[in-house]
């Protein structure tokens, strides 16, 4: 029946000719049905349709409103931006790396070596690498298994692996509630079914775990969780691998941010029978140098390396010769030490130019989780900080479904100097305190 489409298509009408102005929060479900003299389920089918087509948000436990601006032509944190201030994407590249890096590269200039380089890699890489890749990634008391280690061009290319591997297509895949929006993607594409699952303060819960749905797998980030800055504590990852154990499931951990914690081992570390590490160079070095890797358990090399193989995802072999040179030389551990007091500070200056705030995050991330103040929302507030030259995220990036936003953004501290972060920050926080009625007319 698509008399639900009729109606929809007089909304549309409404918001385009402006009678639905940006921001207006539309009638309950029940209101509107009754209002119209519609059933239920049409009024659900009426607002999914609004949200399809860009043209409304849900928030949860406040409603649906009509957009403040039309959605982005390119699915959020996909490329870099044209904002003058991007705290929506993280690429950390310090003042002072390109030139450390640059030191490591000199043997690569050889006529020799460059032909060695020039030749293509498989999955596993080299023994050398394998060695020196499983050295450099170790943390906390987990050191993988050179054995186990294989090699993508990046880390996005080794998470589809790895669910590629693990979850055929029509199957289910288990993901935070909020979660890393490439995984959406990568699901998309791949024919997976994700299924968001429950959250508190300490991460994703283990009953989640167990009253899902049957599940493939389930992918998670222990470790400076992405969007909301939040590590999962020693108890809750304990509990986590008596789950996995119990099910008989397996884990896809993204560790692309875990270095900025060496003190925590990953959950590998506990079930590593379970559990596919993910990791890269990306946040580690920069972003045009990745490397991605990954960790799987004993015996299934092969089939995590035939769907790298058949995805083209192995690495390039440039760029596996230099990212062992740099990992080999301490040239990558030197920068990522720094990297560490430098996600440290920036999180320390985020506290002081948002205090008052309710905003959220590892004390060593790169971002941080703020949840806004009435009656600001987090589609309205992104609309804003835009007419300011500044890009952030809104939490609806990030939600696997419409139910799981929240009134919330995500701030990439990374990428602009340090004194251009402050003053964005200082910029954002004199937004959040006024009306967003006052903003329109600048």
């Amino acid at each position: 029946m698509d008399d639900y489409r009729a109606l929809a298509d007089d909304l549309a009408a409404d918001i385009a000719a402006g009678r639905l102005p940006p921001g207006e929060r539309l009638p309950p479900l029940r209101r509107f049905a009754r209002d119209r003299g519609i059933a239920g389920s049409t009024a659900a089918r009426v607002y999914r349709e609004l949200g399809r087509r860009g043209l409304t948000v849900g928030e949860v436990g406040r409603g649906t409103f009509v957009r403040a601006a039309a959605p982005a032509a390119e699915p959020a944190l996909a490329e870099p931006g044209g904002a003058r201030v991007d705290l929506e994407l993280n690429f950390p590249v310090l003042p002072g790396h390109p030139a450390l890096l640059a030191k490591s590269l000199g043997h690569l200039l050889r006529p020799d070596a460059l032909a060695g380089a020039l030749r293509p890699v498989g999955a596993t890489g080299t023994a050398v690498a394998r060695r020196t890749a499983a050295a450099h990634l170790a943390r906390g008391d987990w050191a993988p298994d050179p054995g186990q280690l294989l090699f993508a061009g990046n880390g996005r290319q080794a998470l589809a692996a790895a669910i590629a591997a693990l979850v055929p297509a029509g199957e289910r895949l288990g993901v935070e509630a909020l979660t890393y929006p490439v995984v959406k993607g990568i699901a998309a594409r791949l024919g997976v079914t994700l299924v968001p699952l429950a959250m508190d303060e300490h991460g994703l819960t283990p009953e989640a775990l167990r009253s899902a749905p049957p599940l493939r797998a389930v992918y998670l980030q222990p470790a400076l969780h992405n969007p909301l800055g939040r590590t999962m504590p020693a108890r809750r990852r304990t509990e986590l691998a008596a789950v996995l154990r119990e099910l008989d499931l397996h884990a896809i951990e993204d560790a692309i941010y875990g270095f900025l914690r060496d003190d925590l081992s990953p959950l590998a570390a506990l079930v590593p029978e379970r559990t596919v590490v993910v990791d890269s160079l990306s946040k580690r070095l920069a972003p045009g140098l990745s490397l991605g890797f990954l960790t799987v358990p004993e015996g299934s090399a092969p089939d995590f390396a035939a769907a790298l193989r058949t995805g083209t995802w192995t690495a390039a072999g440039f760029a596996l010769d230099a990212a062992t040179r740099w990992m080999a030389d301490g040239t990558a551990a030197a920068a990522e030490a720094e990297k560490r007091g430098d996600a440290a500070a920036r999180q320390r200056l985020a506290a002081e130019r948002l205090a008052g705030f309710r905003v959220q995050a590892d004390p060593q991330a790169y971002h941080c989780w703020w949840e806004l103040p009435d009656p600001w929302r987090a589609d309205t507030f992104v609309a804003a900080a835009a007419r300011r030259g500044i890009a952030v995220t809104p939490s609806g990036a990030f939600a696997v479904g419409p139910a799981h936003a929240p009134n919330a953004v995500r701030l990439a501290l990374a990428s602009p100097p340090v004194d251009v972060l402050a003053e964005a920050l200082d910029v954002l926080a004199g937004l959040a305190r006024r009306e967003p009625e006052d903003t329109g007319a600048e």
